[in-house]
């Protein structure tokens, strides 16, 4: 009998998601925001229910990690084929000044960002409570090289952050959930 409930649970175990990433313990609602994307187009993360949102931070003049996420990101969306349409990358500038209008095309152009891929700008009042809210600290704003806090923030299709990833995740692991939180 002990051995059916083991067996049993075993089972059951199995067929829970299991991400790569990690979770967050409390899933919760992230903060709305609004901002211009790359187009000209007003992007509201609640905007995007109903889709798996992946949120980061950059900014087009960094010369390492910034470009590193977003080929990742845009890596993601290339590797879910035609299941990439029910996902959207928000990336929310940390440089209100050097990520220009033209700045940002030349980056999206430059990395063949997706059209999923939503480089999101705005002026430094409209940015900050979002750096706030998603406890983003810019440093050296305005300086020659303005470092920031840089993560990827998986949510899912019902609006619930879920996944935490670092600014190092591989795209196979950010793939993986992604599947996972798309069902």
């Amino acid at each position: 009998m002990v051995a059916v409930a083991l067996v049993c649970a075993g089972g059951a175990a199995a067929k829970a998601p299991h991400f790569l990433g990690p979770t967050l313990t409390h899933p919760s609602t992230p903060p709305d925001f609004a901002l211009h994307d790359q187009h000209g187009r007003l992007v509201r993360i609640a905007g995007e229910r109903g889709k798996v949102v992946l949120v980061t931070f950059l900014y087009t003049h960094c010369p390492d990690l910034c470009p590193l996420t977003a080929q990742n990101l845009n890596a993601v969306l290339t590797s879910l084929g035609a299941k990439r349409r029910h996902v959207a990358v928000l990336a929310v500038s940390v440089d209100p000044a050097g990520d220009t209008p033209a700045a940002v095309a030349a980056f999206v152009r430059n990395h063949r960002l997706l059209p999923e891929f939503h480089y999101l700008t705005g002026t430094r009042s409209d940015l900050q409570p979002i750096w706030k809210a998603y406890n983003v600290t810019p440093l050296r704003p305005g300086g020659p090289d303005p470092d920031h806090t840089l993560y990827i923030l998986a949510v899912d299709r019902s609006g619930k952050a879920r996944l935490l990833f670092d600014a190092l995740a591989k795209p196979p692991t950010i793939v993986h959930d992604v599947r996972l939180l798309l069902g």
